[in-house]
């Protein structure tokens, strides 16, 4: 990698005091770094190529020659032919389910069933373990159709296996599973679905039913569970992202957060979306919001639907490839509504998860009950993947945010037109109209459904296209992006939908020194090659997390 790192230590001893005499009326500071350009995202300076940064935040940015006439830092570091940016947010993500997901088999990318059960036999464990994968898309497969229990049973007739679908909102158990969460023929769920074919459980559960058996789930230690959250938290740093939008925290993982951070070990920003259990609305909704230097808790996570991949996603209409299904209601109005009134009065965000345009549009009839006008809750809609054109105007008149992916669009868009049809496919994934609405919107990868590259939400955002390029004219190119717009998507404008932005989403004065460095430029480099940059360095409060020292 082209690069010139350069530390320089001042002491005061030997030649060193003539220096440090002339430093005398300098502002000592940590570090000073330097690179090609620096993004700062600040109105009154946009541009610059170097930062100074001291107690883990920014002291100031502008050129080289400036900043030292006016700083006596204890050590440069020069980065030549890199290009400085705020740290990636991850506007939603699942930073916790992805540590867990790290000990389970990766199915991702897998082209049949057959492949499937070819990577879990690889893994074949102790008979009172349980099997776990994640990954697996039907969609992938010829033919499109979901897999059923009974090879697994051959295969594993003791060891109870559950294999998570890419999305999360589907599962296929094995009877072992089936028994060890004592769910049988009659077992019924009030919104989920245990999918019966000629009076046998084909294995497959949505919804709550596959949230039910999960629960079942052996839990690892702390200790195994601190390692895993170590190993994602390195993962996040390696690929730019400073702060994570975890969405939808139990009140015991939220307090393993806070514990391992106070003690240094998560060196992440956290912004948790509380799961709406009793621990949470007693312990945390009931108390106000609870934010320390990194980490911000004021906001529940909601579920409306399920997904468009497994056609649970709520759609208005039925879907296009399937008329006798319009998707599932995860969560009754009623109760959504209770939610949302707790959260109004006491000051938290209400972040609920709406792919289907009938889901989107049922959310928002509710926000309006509360909100009823513009306002600064920021009340955010998650996905808001399918929104009937009719029912945009309502994220502008209620200031609701929307929560998009837009790895997404180009994830989904192989089939994604069979599920809707030429003309609701129109008003999907529809990112510019939604941006439209508030003049900003938050963005993220949704981890670990799509990949963990911020860079390829800004590239799938601004080119709709995949990584590898397709398709050639993009994927309903009229709503990509600009790359100023993208870039804020996952910097400034996803610390502004966590109420964050006055401490970090950019390099400004004051804020947090969260920031990435990149080998390539972003920003003017040509659109095809955006795939292709690395990460060079990250830093979180001012320290370097990526590579380790």
């Amino acid at each position: 990698m082209n690069q010139l790192i350069r530390c320089v230590l001042i002491t005061v001893t030997g030649s060193a005091l003539v220096f440090t005499s002339f430093c005398t009326f300098k502002k000592k500071t940590d570090l000073l770094l330097v690179a090609s350009k620096v993004y700062t995202l600040t109105e009154s300076a946009p541009a610059a190529e170097a930062v100074a940064i001291d107690k883990g935040k920014v002291l100031a940015t502008g050129s080289r020659i400036n900043l030292l006439s006016r700083f006596h830092p204890d050590c440069i570091i020069e980065v030549k032919q890199g290009f400085i940016y705020p740290g990636f947010i991850d506007g939603h993500c699942h930073f916790y389910g992805f540590a867990r997901s790290l000990q389970w088999v990766d199915l991702t990318a897998s082209t049949s069933f057959e492949e499937v059960l070819a990577r879990i036999s690889i893994e074949r464990t102790g008979e009172t373990s349980w099997l776990i994968g994640r990954g697996w898309d039907q969609n992938l497969w010829v033919p499109s159709a979901f897999p059923a229990r009974e090879r697994l049973d051959l295969l594993f007739p003791d060891i109870p296996v559950v294999l998570v679908r890419i999305d999360g909102h589907v599962v296929l158990a094995n009877q072992a599973a089936l028994d060890r969460a004592g769910i049988g023929i009659n077992h019924r769920f009030s919104k989920g679905e245990v999918e019966v074919v000629d009076g046998k459980l084909t294995g497959i559960l949505s919804e709550n039913a596959a949230d039910y058996i999960r629960s079942f789930i052996p839990k690892p230690s702390i200790e195994q569970l601190t390692g895993l959250l170590q190993k994602a938290q390195h993962k996040c740093f390696s690929a730019g992202i400073t702060g994570v939008s975890d969405a939808g925290l139990t009140y015991e993982t939220i307090c393993l957060f806070d514990s391992l951070q106070q003690a240094g070990i998560l060196k992440v920003r956290i912004y948790a979306m509380l799961e709406p259990s009793h621990d949470n609305i007693r312990n945390f909704i009931f108390r106000g919001p609870y934010i320390t230097d990194r980490m911000v808790v004021r906001s529940v996570k909601l579920y409306a639907d399920g997904s468009l991949g497994s056609r649970t996603a709520l759609l208005k209409k039925p879907y296009s490839d399937d008329p006798l299904k319009t998707g599932i209601l995860v969560t009754s109005p009623d109760s959504i509504r209770e939610i949302c009134r707790m959260a109004f009065d006491h000051g938290y965000q209400v972040n609920t998860h709406c792919i289907g345009d009938s889901a989107n549009r049922i959310v928002l009839e509710i926000y309006r009950e509360f909100l009823q006008g513009k306002n600064d809750r920021r009340w955010r809609i998650e996905h808001a993947q399918v929104v009937d054109v009719a029912d945009l105007h309502m994220f502008g008149d209620l200031s609701v945010i929307p929560s998009v992916q837009a790895t997404h669009a180009t994830s989904d868009m192989t089939w994604a037109m069979n599920r809707l049809g030429p003309e609701r496919i129109k008003q999907a994934y529809a990112y510019h109209d939604l941006l439209e609405q508030n003049g900003w919107l938050t963005n993220g990868t949704d981890f670990p459904i799509e990949k963990i590259y911020p860079i390829l939400t800004f590239y799938a955002s601004v080119a709709r296209k995949d990584a590898e390029g397709n398709p050639p004219g993009g994927f309903l190119p009229e709503n990509a992006l600009s790359r100023e717009e993208a870039l804020k998507s996952i910097t400034l404008w996803a610390a502004r939908a966590n109420f964050e932005e006055d401490r970090c989403g950019s390099l400004e004065e004051g804020k947090w020194a969260d920031l990435v460095i990149l080998d390539r430029d972003l920003m003017e480099i040509p659109v095809q090659e955006i795939p292709k940059i690395n990460v060079i360095q990250t830093y979180s409060h001012g320290e370097r997390v990526f590579p380790l020292p």
